[in-house]
């Protein structure tokens, strides 16, 4: 860094994003993508918007905003347009965390929290996770600060329940709970339905993965009206326009040919439940997932050895090496043929080591 950078972020650590190949990889499974393109309608939508990009994106995302209301049964109102769901939640640490109000949230989770506490300059408490990696809900009751859940969690890819969350909003009605529904798609139940009850909620999507639009960074909040304000008088204060005329078309798009998005999904799950089932069969120990990925470890094989060793092989999964990690790996849900590709590589290394 350059001896010009404000002190006050030269103790910061950004988030490290999994990786990217710049070259050709058999079998990429580290970043939680959909396996699956979009529907040809999508690519169509981006196409004809495409021809009047020298006009501004509209600011409101009207269009887009109707057409979400309609699938998750709110009132536009409600909705905020975001660059990706991660821009929602940063504008939920600034809108709603200082120096009196803490960010609370999972000590394993999602690892832009921190990132974004530490650059909104506000203080937070993580919250260790039970021993079998599921959060108890209890631990932030009363939370004197600003809740942050991912739900499923991440990289856990275990839930909480609607009546568990609702727990959670019960005992913080002085706290606003945002609750990160990335992977929700996958075999979650939504908090949506409890917008119209509790006004201290925020729910955060995102097309990046149930809706095969990564590419595209389109997110999106719901929550109380007065919610949306606030989050809206940050965006407006940024960037106003932070969501192009592409990704407004695509999401307008996407929603309304949301079937295919959905077949996407159970294809996801099943090819989830054949990998936990044969991963099983191989003596692999796996969290409850509910989401496009799981999280898994071997008796026999730490997470770091099986992790190069696969990409040895040409196929990438993530690790971190955090100690209370590092004994396990996520691997993202792909095509059946890529998981089988994974199995059949995963059962060679794990024959290597009992001939060792």
């Amino acid at each position: 860094m350059s001896k010009f950078l404000s002190s006050k972020y030269a103790s910061l650590e950004p988030y490290t994003p999994g990786e990217q190949p710049k070259t050709q990889v058999l079998t990429k499974l580290n970043t939680n993508e959909s396996p699956f393109p979009p529907a040809p309608e999508v690519v169509s939508a981006v196409k004809e918007a495409a021809e009047n990009l020298q006009l501004y994106p509209d600011p409101d995302c009207t269009e887009l905003r109707k057409a979400i209301a309609a699938v998750q049964g709110v009132d536009p109102d409600e909705i905020i347009c975001n660059n990706g769901s991660d821009e929602t939640i940063y504008f939920a640490f600034l809108a709603y965390c200082d120096s009196g109000k803490p960010a609370v949230f999972p000590k394993i989770t999602y690892g832009f929290y921190p990132v974004f506490a530490d650059i909104t300059g506000v203080k937070y408490r993580e919250v260790p996770l039970k021993e079998d990696f599921s959060i108890d809900p209890e631990d932030y009751y009363d939370a004197e600060g600003a809740v942050f859940i991912a739900n499923p969690n991440a990289p856990t890819g275990i839930p909480l329940s609607l009546d568990q969350i609702e727990g959670i909003l019960q005992h913080n009605r002085d706290n606003v709970v945002v609750i990160d529904e990335a992977y929700v798609d996958f075999g979650t139940e939504s908090a949506v339905p409890l917008v119209a009850k509790y006004d201290n909620l925020l729910v955060v999507q995102t097309f990046s993965k149930s809706r095969s639009m990564a590419g595209m960074r389109l997110g999106y909040g719901i929550g109380n009206k007065d919610l949306i304000a606030d989050l809206n008088a940050l965006r407006f204060s940024t960037n106003p326009y932070n969501i192009d005329r592409l990704a407004i078309a695509a999401g307008i798009a996407s929603l309304e040919h949301d079937e295919v998005n959905r077949e996407h999904c159970r294809a996801v799950m099943e090819n989830r439940e054949y990998t936990v089932d044969e991963l099983g069969k191989m003596g692999f120990e796996m969290t409850p997932s509910t989401a496009n990925f799981i999280f898994v470890r071997h008796p026999e094989i730490h997470g770091s050895e099986l992790f190069r060793r696969l990409r040895e092989r040409g196929v990438i999964i993530r690790h971190w090496d955090k100690p209370e990690l590092a004994d396990y790996n996520r691997i993202t849900i792909g095509s059946r043929e890529q998981m089988d590709i994974l199995l059949r590589e995963v059962k060679d290394i794990l024959s290597e080591e009992v001939a060792k």
